[in-house]
């Protein structure tokens, strides 16, 4: 057997015909012929299917038990197989959370950049985050009103999966009493099992105070111990009045426990204008698939349905009380119309005049609210008036809200009818949360940076100013972000941003994008199977595309080539013509060899066409096109 060669016997799969046929290892291969000869055939439904059920085969039985068994493909012996990696033309799916930079493997390196070396902003005030000492923590915790009860708590455990019967454990040895286990305050020796595959947060509790001048001191030794126990970041959780700190029964449910606000403090990372503190940045916190990056509003999803004025008030003509606003369905009440009074009080407008002619100022206050400004509302009665204040949210919160509460499917479907898919309100489409919106490297966040165009980001990269020992930290990661740049620019797509989901782009775009995150993974050894990679490229992106896969060759794997392109047969090292016809009369190698012996082979239809014996002419005349009939 020569180990130089993928040796193929007896290949019958589909209509292939007995096959057999040694390939060269490390070279690039191009499969050629007549649609339905067979090519994809002996490609994809039988090297790359037999590699794929060589390497389940060689896990254990407890991992196959997983991923399921595959037949074995209708062949008598292949020998000399590598391990093999199909890249299809066909889409990535429908997954709206997949991206450019997630499926080319770009994000995957920016979420370290940005963790490493990005430089944190306060997403409130826009402050560099800067170091915050333990004497100012404590007085922003001694800032809290009197009498307020506070745990002072040192993070564990942030959002792992795991059982984390060890860390747990661990706090038990170093002397802990209790923790607190996904909010609920426990004794360690009473510590709830937790689920495996769920994620949890664990936090030992330091110490139980309540707010008092007397108990600086006190304070102050409990904020030394959390932050050494939770590596400079502790949290600090007060209950609201009538609320309990104490321990809580271990079946308690979350959603039963008392009302907590709390707040993380860190020595590394604080805003020392608002007083408030961060949790150190983690390549997590960037990811949009992750709750610890995600922004909460929308899952990380970045679109959320949100209602259309145009479609709430599909007659303009009406007047609010009417009501305009469809998805209101009938007339407000006394109640509803006394606060929608007190609004047009003050923001001073009619409220009985048409829709149409309300001032646009009228029309968003209504719909909108009018933020944080305090409204003065008055409820009239027969025997006097009633005043009291407060924000006014807007008809859209309330419809959103009763949107959020609503169980049956056909009350959902009837607000979605006033709905459209647009950008998520509270991250703007950027996915992330506040924290990490609010990291910036070279002037930009992650989202920022992810909305430039592929070119864009390699000018980026190109002139991105580090310091030196950032330029150290990052070396590595910006090598693997630029060469994966390159590709995607020299396989001709500049255009797209790494924001762009997957689901939105076509066959070869997503091949070509696979393809770059090959390249990047620097794999020795491997069969790559390529289905037809030049389709809807321009000649000079396909030459492009050509050199890389010369690349991926000349870093020792086997690239196999289901192709129709003249350039790229001529590129080839070894090219197949599988014929002489399709389907039945197909399912034979009519030749194979260089690009010279298939051009002098006889028998083959394609090196007719390499050699100039035949040609396709372009016809003298062709027929006309009536445009008056012509589809549009």
């Amino acid at each position: 057997m020569d180990a130089q060669l993928i040796s193929i016997r007896g290949a019958r799969e589909h209509n292939l015909r007995d096959v057999d046929l040694d390939l060269p290892r490390n070279r690039l291969i191009c499969f050629t012929g007549v649609s339905g000869s067979g090519k994809s055939s002996l490609a994809f439904d039988t090297l790359y299917a037999e590699g794929q059920r060589r390497y389940i085969e060689s896990l254990s039985a407890y991992a196959r038990q997983f991923l399921g068994t595959l037949a074995k493909p209708d062949v008598d012996q292949i020998t000399g197989l590598s391990p093999a990696v199909a890249i299809q033309q066909k889409s990535t799916g429908w997954n709206p959370r997949s991206t450019v930079g997630t499926v080319a493997g770009i994000y995957d390196f920016l979420r370290v950049l940005y963790a490493r070396v990005g430089r944190q902003h306060c997403p409130t005030c826009d402050r560099p985050i800067t170091a915050q000492t333990s004497e100012s923590i404590v007085g922003r915790i001694l800032a809290l009103p009197a009498g307020t009860r506070i745990l002072v708590l040192a993070p564990v455990i942030r959002g792992q999966k795991g059982e984390h019967v060890e860390a747990i454990e661990d706090l038990r040895r170093r002397g802990y009493v209790r923790a607190r286990i996904d909010g609920q305050v426990v004794h360690i020796d009473e510590a709830p099992r937790l689920a495996r595959h769920s994620r949890h947060d664990i936090e030992a509790v330091i110490d139980r105070l309540t707010i008092e001048p007397s108990v600086r001191s006190r304070l102050a030794e409990a904020v030394e111990n959390a932050l050494q126990a939770g590596d400079g970041t502790l949290v600090v959780a007060a209950a609201d009045e009538g609320g309990s700190l104490g321990s809580e029964p271990v079946g308690r449910r979350r959603s039963e426990a008392r009302p907590v606000r709390q707040w993380v403090l860190s020595s590394k990372y604080a805003c020392t204008e608002c007083g408030v503190g961060f949790e150190p940045p983690s390549p997590q916190m960037f990811s949009f698939n992750s709750p610890t990056g995600m922004c909460p509003e929308c899952d990380g999803l970045g679109t959320a349905h949100v209602f259309d004025p145009e479609l709430l008030v599909p007659d303009p003509r009406l007047p609010f009380y009417a009501p305009c606003v469809a998805a209101m369905k009938v007339r407000p009440g006394r109640w509803r119309r006394h606060i929608y009074e007190g609004v047009a009080r003050h923001v001073g407008f009619d409220i009985h005049r048409p829709w149409k002619e309300l001032p646009e100022k009228a029309r968003r206050a209504l719909l909108y609210g009018t933020g944080d400004e305090h409204i003065t509302y008055e409820w009239r009665y027969p025997g006097g008036s009633w005043k009291h204040g407060g924000p006014f949210e807007g008809v859209i919160a309330e419809l959103e809200e009763k949107y959020r509460q609503a169980k049956a499917g056909f009350v959902r479907r009837f607000y979605e009818k006033f709905m459209r898919i647009g950008p998520c309100r509270a991250c703007g489409g950027s996915r992330l949360n506040p924290q990490a919106r609010a990291v910036r490297v070279g002037g930009l966040a992650l989202h920022e940076l992810c909305a430039l165009s592929v070119r864009a980001a390699r000018e980026f990269f190109a002139s991105l100013e580090l310091t030196d020992v950032e330029r150290i930290i990052a070396a590595e990661v910006l090598k693997e972000v630029c060469g994966r740049l390159e590709f995607l620019e020299n396989v001709g797509l500049d255009y797209l941003t790494l924001d762009r989901t997957a689901p939105s782009l076509s066959g070869g775009e997503a091949q070509r994008i696979r393809l770059a995150g090959q390249i990047g993974c620097g794999l020795v050894g491997v069969l790559y199977v390529l289905d037809e990679p030049s389709i809807g490229l321009h000649p000079r992106d396909n030459r492009r595309l050509l050199d890389s896969l010369r690349r991926l060759r000349d870093l020792g794997n086997t690239v196999i080539v289901v192709e129709h392109d003249e350039e790229t047969m001529r590129a080839a090292d070894l090219i197949v013509d599988f014929g002489p016809g399709p389907g039945v009369r197909g399912g034979h190698v009519v030749a194979s060899g260089t690009l010279e012996e298939i051009a002098g082979d006889g028998k083959s239809v394609t090196g007719a066409y390499l050699s100039g014996h035949r040609r396709i002419e372009v016809p003298a005349t062709r027929r006309p096109v009536d445009r008056a009939t012509r589809p549009r």
